[in-house]
């Protein structure tokens, strides 16, 4: 999908890095770094784990070519012995993370990459920019999916980010729950239903809208949605109908006071006697947004910006740490970026009855085992080695059961602590 071979999508600094180490005999110290958020997003009370299945797929293929180490020859980024290092290069070492759709907290260990510091600081840039993105998306997405209701929404968001980005996006917002998305490359890629019919282009193609309706019911059948807001709402529905008869499947909004024209679209589509017909609304929708229209008589939603923009976190804000060195902890004790030293072994506390109570992190150990706990890592990469991981739609399953377990004070829009604490123990 991407542009560029994985292994150049890197930052300078991780190859100067392993040039030095290289240097003075320190890159192959065995090291653990740790993917976390130090925080979570204002007024956000989780994160969702999402581009785990797309990460594997780049660390697999992450080789530098001749025509690569070239590059960083000729541009004096690397020395010739960093240049002969990458030309063998082989992620050998293992990464655990929590599963994809699972839900984090500030402070979760989401991904552990143990290895030698120079195998593993190469793949620094890569792994944060893919769960940065993708995690962003999810969360804002699954937000999205609480507002809703259970009223499926359509990702449109195509048109508002970059064409990879769109992809991946794409994947992350079915991944919490929408139901399709217009984008084919997601389609065809990772099997999303895909879904789209007209824009207000092909309205004002024709001579009028009655001739634009008739022509996409004639290539589409009455299973189509119609677009009638290009002029007058009320006469596009009157439109809509006589074109297509009371059994069109449904008719969509794009703009307006949305909670207003949803009534009056669902009195007049009754009263014509199409009393099946759906009423999608689209424009500008984010979780608020969805929510207000919860009352109304809206059937399904329409959403672009938000969704790819991660509705105004457009990073979940994960870092990249290194926290341990030849088995000794390490801490950086910068203000207000202070991390905790020592490989991190989380698990979940639930009550018997499966709502989540806590969620314990100890370092270097493992937490002591009570009923009804869940251990969050998993293995992903083992002695360099792919693990088999979820299909896309069981970790859409597992994100699912996972927002049932938790509070329902944590799934609130509005801003407050998150879902679940998240305990620490046994700091070095």
């Amino acid at each position: 999908m991407n542009s560029f071979a994985p292994a150049l999508l890197t930052d300078q600094y991780e190859l100067t890095m392993v040039s030095a180490a290289l240097k003075d005999g320190t890159a192959g110290r065995p090291c653990v770094f740790e993917v976390f958020a130090r925080r979570l997003p204002g007024g956000r009370r989780y994160g969702v784990v999402a581009g785990t299945g797309r990460l594997v797929e780049l660390i697999r293929d992450f080789r530098f070519s001749e025509a690569e180490v070239g590059f960083l020859r000729e541009a004096g980024i690397v020395d010739e012995t960093t240049a002969a290092w990458l030309r063998d290069y082989r992620f050998s070492g293992d990464i655990d993370g929590y599963a994809e759709g699972e839900l984090f907290f500030p402070g979760s260990p989401i991904m552990t990459v143990s290895g030698t510091f120079a195998e593993c600081v190469v793949l620094e840039t890569l792994i944060l920019s893919v769960l940065n993105h993708d995690s962003a998306i999810a969360s804002a997405a699954a937000r999205m999916v609480t507002a809703a209701r259970g009223r499926p929404i359509i990702e449109m968001g195509s048109r508002r980010t970059h064409e990879d980005s769109a992809v991946a996006a794409a994947r992350a917002a079915y991944l919490a729950g929408f139901a399709s998305t217009s984008n084919l490359a997601a389609g065809a890629r990772y099997g999303i239903p895909t879904t789209g019919t007209s824009a207000h282009a092909f309205t004002l193609l024709h001579d009028d809208e009655p001739a634009a309706f008739a022509s996409q019911v004639a290539a589409l059948g009455k299973n189509t949605t119609l677009l009638v807001d290009t002029y007058d709402i009320a006469q596009g529905i009157r439109n809509a109908i006589a074109v297509a008869g009371p059994d069109l499947r449904a008719v969509r909004i794009d703009s307006g006071d949305l909670s207003v024209l949803a009534q009056h679209s669902r009195e007049l589509l009754d009263s014509l006697g199409a009393t099946e017909t759906k009423i999608v609304v689209s424009g500008d929708m984010d979780e608020y947004a969805i929510a207000a229209l919860a009352a109304e008589p809206v059937d399904m939603y329409g959403a672009g910006t938000a969704v790819v923009t991660g509705s105004g976190a457009p990073t979940a804000g994960l870092v990249y740490k290194l926290v341990e060195v030849e088995g000794r902890p390490v801490v950086k004790r910068s203000e207000n970026k202070a991390t905790v030293g020592g490989r991190k072994t989380a698990v979940r506390r639930h009550k018997p009855t499966g709502t989540a109570t806590e969620e314990i992190i100890v370092s270097q150990g493992v937490p002591d085992h009570e009923p009804n706990d869940r251990l969050l890592q998993r293995p992903i990469v083992a002695a360099g080695e792919i693990v088999e991981q979820p299909a896309l739609r069981e970790s859409r399953e597992h994100l699912r059961q996972c927002l049932i377990s938790i509070p329902w004070e944590g799934l609130k829009l509005s801003a407050g602590d998150p879902a679940i604490p998240v305990t620490i123990v046994g700091v070095p």
